[in-house]
């Protein structure tokens, strides 16, 4: 793209001996850091948080970790969730007096700990469960040979080994020692570990859905259907942390989705949007419901689907031997008869719903077991994994937002409800909890100004401004440019002129477009790959033959609101192939608050800038402005749950045109499914060339700075907990280190790493006031942690439902920032977001990043890759990782996914 006429012109490529390779300085061990200070800038504000304080009354309790081991009779692994809570309840209840009646802390899997020893270190035992009812060869209705013997109606008993060996000790005061900087031996997680698993404990006790930390009961009051058989359940997080303030419990509202409970054919068809049974995609409905569970109506049992059977069952036939009049079975052949009328014979049921369908199968290999479709309801609280649509998500936030005043009372009566503290083993640890929300001081950061066109200043309020009687900053004029619209709701005539009308209010000389093409009708029944090729082919032959130059810009009119299935092809046809800008708008919108928004992002496509810092403007952004520094902001987007075949996307976007914060390129590869850790960010080839993002990312910074190279680099990562923040530093910065030397440059620039996180459960809340804690709310005391240099951040205006602060971490910080000075700048980057005239909830990098991620992940033609029903595919038989369409050299350097 052509730079802006205001801003530094490109210079070449730095002159590098393409297979020269430097002389390697040893990579620095970088270690994070704890928090040099705190801020003092901004007006004090009286805030109230989620976290109730915790007092530990007996800190000399130890914890003993105790391996568990579960075999059945024939020495078999137990295997399957739930079965070993129902063990180890049962164990007790057995054998409490040769465990000394110590309480049980159990993971519901192989570890359990106890408040002081167990009397031996070493313990076997032989415990007996009881099924409620047998099941009745006569109700399994099983190909191929059936068994001879039949079970009554009766209790049935399984028998099973349980060992219990010890393992470690866990000291509770090494929390408090954590708090005060000195747990040598770093035991502090493992304790708080153990506190967290009691509370899950008592959850599962409740008979709730476990996720993590996060509680969901079965109560119809907590549910809400978000269409298309799934269904929000509202349950609760609660989990222990180390704070400033000292040890507090984390307690928050949460969501999780569930497969709506009910008739299996109902769920189906609302699933699947068809009006009746027999529209359904089989097919679709097997990978849909294997692997859960259902209840069958006539016998109360609960069963696990494994799959369904070929034929429906008025055809499906199945082996069984004939009964005498005492139920016994015969010693004659066996014979064959359909599912339909042995539900006849045996139980007098005649099918109706189900008899032109396939059955459930929950049966064993080579040993099917049928079930009619109408005689099975969904058993409930079974979490549905996959992606929600934009509708189903639309409707969840609707749904399930609570205003702050809510959302603190919801909180403060679940703690008082569910009275955590009273937990045999945590009671026994002396654990007591406050009953009311903590108290804590915040600070309000000043908004900064911004500069907008004609040299007007905005200062935004409340986080927001708009474009009303002002011009953007550089509006890029758009000379040639073509219309193209899949949509039969659209006047492409009407949106034409409004468009060119909306850009000349805000100085965007844009002329008439030099063609407008529709979709021929007939293509609208084909495949999106298809309709998007057949109109670019028309598009750009047209444009090649008449005008002989590409287009500024094509304007792209989609059939849907959102997630149009044409926006992938499109979009890579027209980055990928061409090289042209295009944007992509809906039919059902055309109004100018609407327009305004598309014209925001054009003109940041095109190389144009909407609006400025006044800081960034006047090249006077502190400790920046005098050293060349790169932004970077770094994500990983993951293919939807359950689809162990879908590669991660890693996105990177850097800043250019220094001195400037407010320009980006993006770079994007593939990576291994699930994988977190970028790891092409130096991708050195045979020949010893790099072929890694970062590479792309420092040229570019060197050919739009005026030949500068970065001697600093502020990095942006997102998506990483707390674990991963080591790795951060030894995988991730270490690769781009190895590309900076590759490059031919001994000196290292000075880093600072932070990491924003948005997926925590610590909410702020306006002491004195029922509305949200305003834009620049800033939290660096009391609920941080006691050592490492983290701080919440709330930068945007919450509109609906209760904010959610932004949780920056600082792991390193060679460059010097002082507190306040990397909580403005921080403030300040969530300004430079150019889609938007308002403040975003984190740095406009991180933002990026994302957007990035989620559209280039759409090259991919996901639906040829394999799918899996399980999602757990080994690494083995995984295919292999393919490329992304890199971009054309026209639009590389843009911000496309503006």
């Amino acid at each position: 793209m052509e730079e802006n006429r205001n801003l530094p012109h490109p210079v070449p490529t730095p002159n590098l001996p393409p297979n020269s390779k430097p002389e390697r300085m040893d990579f620095p061990k970088y270690s994070i850091i704890g928090r040099p200070g705190i801020g003092r800038a901004g007006r004090p504000i009286n805030l109230l948080t989620n976290h109730f304080k915790v007092s530990v009354n007996v800190p000399d309790a130890v914890f003993y970790q105790y391996s568990v081991s579960l075999t059945s009779e024939d020495k078999r692994a137990v295997e399957g969730k739930g079965i070993g809570r129902k063990l180890i309840d049962k164990l007790y209840q057995t054998y409490s007096s040769e465990l000394a009646g110590k309480k049980f802390a159990y993971d519901g899997e192989k570890t359990l700990y106890t408040v002081g020893p167990l009397p031996q270190n070493e313990l076997e035992f032989t415990v007996v469960l009881e099924d409620t009812f047998a099941k009745r060869e006569s109700e399994n209705l099983r190909g191929g040979e059936s068994s001879s013997k039949r079970s009554k109606r009766s209790f049935q008993s399984r028998t099973f080994n349980v060992e219990i060996s010890y393992a470690a000790k866990v000291p509770l005061k090494s929390i408090l020692l954590g708090l005060k900087g000195r747990d040598k031996e770093n035991n502090a997680q493992d304790a708080l570990r153990v506190l967290d698993i009691a509370l899950r404990q008592t959850a599962a006790k409740r008979g709730c859905l476990l996720v993590r930390q996060s509680f969901f009961h079965d109560d119809l009051s907590n549910f809400t259907d978000v269409g298309g058989g799934v269904t929000g359940v509202k349950g609760f997080h609660a989990s222990f942390c180390p704070t400033k303030g000292g040890l507090s419990l984390n307690m928050d509202v949460s969501t999780t989705m569930i497969l709506k409970p009910g008739s299996v054919i109902d769920f189906l068809v609302v699933n699947q949007n068809v009006s009746e049974s027999r529209y359904l995609d089989w097919a679709k409905a097997k990978r849909m419901l294997k692997n859960l569970r259902v209840k069958t109506t006539h016998r109360n049992m609960e069963y696990k689907i494994v799959g369904l059977s070929e034929k429906p069952c008025n055809q499906q036939f199945f082996s069984m031997k004939p009964r005498n009049r005492k139920g016994q079975d015969e010693e004659e052949q066996t014979v064959d008869i359909t599912v339909c009328e042995y539900f006849i014979k045996h139980h007098g049921i005649e099918l109706r719903d189900s008899a032109c369908l396939p059955c459930l199968d929950v049966g064993k290999p080579n040993r099917p077991n049928y079930l009619p479709l109408e005689l099975c309801s969904l058993v409930s609280l079974q979490r549905y994994t996959k992606a929600l649509s934009s509708m189903q998500r639309a409707s969840l936030v609707e749904k399930s937002r609570q205003k702050p005043p809510e959302r603190m009372r919801t909180i403060v009566d679940a703690l008082r409800k569910y009275r955590y503290d009273e937990d045999p083993v945590l009671a026994e640890c002396g654990i007591s909890l406050e009953k009311q929300l903590t108290q804590v001081e915040g600070r309000v950061l000043e908004s900064p100004k911004l500069k907008v066109g004609n040299g007007y200043d905005c200062i935004p309020r409340n986080g927001r401004w708009n474009y009303n009687q002002r011009t953007l900053l550089q509006p890029f004029n758009i000379k040639r440019w073509a219309i193209v619209n899949f949509s039969a709701r659209c006047d492409t005539s009407r949106l034409s002129r409004e468009f060119i009308d909306c850009g000349r209010k805000k100085g965007v000389q844009i002329e008439r477009p030099d063609l407008v093409i529709e979709e021929d009708s007939q293509m609208r029944r084909e495949n999106p790959v298809r309709r998007a090729e057949r109109m670019s082919k028309r598009v750009f032959e047209t444009i090649e033959n008449k005008f002989k130059c590409k287009p500024d810009l094509v304007l792209c009119v989609l059939a849907e609101r959102k997630n149009s299935d044409i926006y992938g092809p499109w979009k890579k046809i027209c980055l990928s192939d061409f090289g042209v800008v295009t944007q992509c708008i809906s039919p059902f919108k055309i109004n100018d608050q609407y327009l305004t928004n598309v014209l925001l992002k054009v003109n940041s496509k095109l190389g144009g800038i909407n609006s400025l810092l006044a800081m960034e403007h006047s090249s006077s952004v502190p400790i920046i402005k005098d050293t060349p520094t790169m932004i970077l902001g770094m994500d990983v987007s993951h293919g939807s749950p359950g689809r162990s075949d879908m590669p991660s996307i890693a996105a990177v976007v850097g800043s250019r045109c220094w001195p400037l914060i407010s320009r980006y390129r993006a770079s994007v590869r593939t990576q291994s499914p699930k994988m977190e850790m970028i790891d092409a960010l130096f991708k050195p080839l045979a020949n010893g060339d790099d072929d890694g993002i970062m590479r792309e990312l420092l040229i570019d910074f060197y050919r739009s700075s005026n030949g500068r190279k970065p001697t600093q680099i502020i990095i942006f990562r997102d998506g990483v907990g707390e674990s991963q923040f080591n790795q951060v530093l030894g995988i991730e910065l270490e690769q781009i280190v190895k590309a900076y030397q590759n490059m031919g440059e001994t000196r290292i620039p000075k880093f600072t790493v932070i990491v924003g996180q948005k997926n925590h459960h610590t909410k702020l809340f306006q002491a004195n006031s029922p509305e949200n804690v305003p834009p620049g709310t800033v939290v660096d005391s009391m609920i941080v942690h006691p050592r490492n240099y983290d701080f919440y951040m709330c930068a945007h205006a919450g509109m609906i439902g209760t904010s959610r602060p932004a949780h920056y971490h600082v792991l390193i910080d060679e460059i010097g920032f002082s507190a306040d000075g990397l909580q403005n700048l921080i403030h300040s980057l969530c300004y430079v977001y150019q889609r938007s005239t308002t403040a975003v909830s984190i740095v406009a990098p991180i933002y990026y990043a994302h957007l990035v991620a989620k559209q280039m992940s759409q090259f991919i033609k996901f639906d040829d890759l394999t799918e899996t029903s399980s999602g757990q595919e080994s690494s083995a038989s995984a295919p292999p990782v393919p490329d992304l369409p890199r971009l054309h050299k026209n639009v590389c350097s843009s911000m496309f996914f503006c």
